[in-house]
Order: C-alpha cells, then sequence, then structure tokens
C-alpha cells in the first residue's frame, strides 16, 4: 500500500476548492478522507456540524487553542479556522489520505511543522488554485448568494494577497471550468500517490 498523503489545498475564497475537495473525497471512498475543520464562523443555509465545519463558540475554539489541539489555525475573514491535529493523525494512521481544505496561512504554517518532522514532510502534498481573473472570482462569490456586497469586496480584496502565496505550493492548477480543475487535481492526486510507494 502506498504511504498516506496528507493532501492541502488551498485558494480564494470563490476559487473551487470545497467542491474540488467534496469531489476528489467521492472519487476515491476508500483512499481519502477529509479532515473536518473548526470554524467560528456561522453555519451558511444547508451547513452540519461535524459534516461540513465542526461549529464552535470563539471562547471553545481559543480554549482549544490554548491546549495545542489544532494542527494549525488561522483568522479568515475575521473568523477563526483550524483542523484539530488528532483528526489529521487519525486518518493518517489508520492508512487513509487526509484531506485539508486551508487557507495559506494556515498551509504555511503545515510546511513550516513538516521542515521539522520528516514524517510529516513525507506525506505533504500542496496544491493552489488560483483564479488569475477577478472578474471572474467575483462573479462566482456573486452567484453563490450567501454574501453581502461588502463581504464579496472584501473577498476579493484577500484573494489579491492570497495569490501572491502561490509559488510556495508544490502544485498550481489554473482555475478554468469546474470539470477542468478536477480533472487537474484528480492527476495530481495519482501522479503522487504513483511517486510515493
Amino acid at each position: 500500500m502506498s504511504r498516506a498523503l496528507l493532501i492541502v489545498v488551498s485558494g480564494p475564497a470563490g476559487s473551487g476548492k470545497t467542491t474540488l475537495c467534496s469531489r476528489l473525497t467521492e472519487a476515491y471512498p476508500q483512499a481519502i478522507r477529509r479532515v473536518i475543520t473548526c470554524t467560528t464562523r456561522a453555519p451558511r443555509a444547508g451547513e452540519a456540524d461535524g459534516v461540513d465545519y465542526h461549529f464552535l463558540t470563539r471562547n471553545s475554539f481559543e480554549q482549544q487553542v490554548a491546549s495545542g489541539v489544532f494542527l494549525e489555525h488561522a483568522t479568515v475573514h475575521g473568523n477563526l479556522y483550524g483542523p484539530r491535529a488528532a483528526d489529521v493523525a487519525t486518518h493518517l494512521g489508520a492508512g487513509f489520505d487526509a484531506l485539508l481544505n486551508v487557507d495559506v496561512q494556515g498551509a504555511a504554517t503545515i510546511r513550516a511543522k513538516g521542515a521539522a518532522d520528516p514524517r510529516l514532510a513525507a506525506a505533504l502534498v500542496t496544491v493552489f488554485i488560483r483564479v488569475s481573473d477577478h472578474a471572474e472570482l467575483r462573479r462566482r462569490l456573486t452567484g453563490r448568494g450567501t454574501d453581502p456586497a461588502d463581504e464579496i469586496d472584501r473577498r476579493v480584496a484577500a484573494a489579491e494577497e492570497e495569490i501572491r502565496h502561490a509559488g510556495s505550493y508544490q502544485h498550481v492548477i489554473e482555475s478554468g471550468s469546474r470539470e477542468a480543475d478536477f480533472a487537474a487535481l484528480q492527476c495530481i492526486y495519482l501522479s503522487e500517490k504513483a511517486r510515493r510507494p
């Protein structure tokens, strides 16, 4: 059996990374487990606790930060996010590839931890989903119908900074259609599995 991977996917809001991660886990249900991130963000319509995110109060999240529970944690658009280190370890320990959807701050923290931990470094695969056309990014965010105009403006502005970090990732997908993006992510996954016996 190939060595278990820790696949870290990042990209600006509206890049489609959440959909891509869901599709990858659906395509390989016997191999990949998505790590459910904790957040202080309020659930959006249709989101369920323990399925989409672990929704925590700010106080609970901060207590877990103080206890060293998270693999990484960051403030994104005013809310706290972070995956629990134990959740990642459980998936990898059971032989599953662990899939994480994190922001650029979180990915940087995980890369830094990998530099000090050879086992983490050996498992780590980083992927950035880049949407270079800001008009397209705004169209995608508006099309979701979940955020007010000022929040969309904030997310588009944040995307400019996030895109500057793309070069820190092992793989960059230039976002096009959903099908093309998924094909690219699937190709990265299969090639990484093939080269890590």
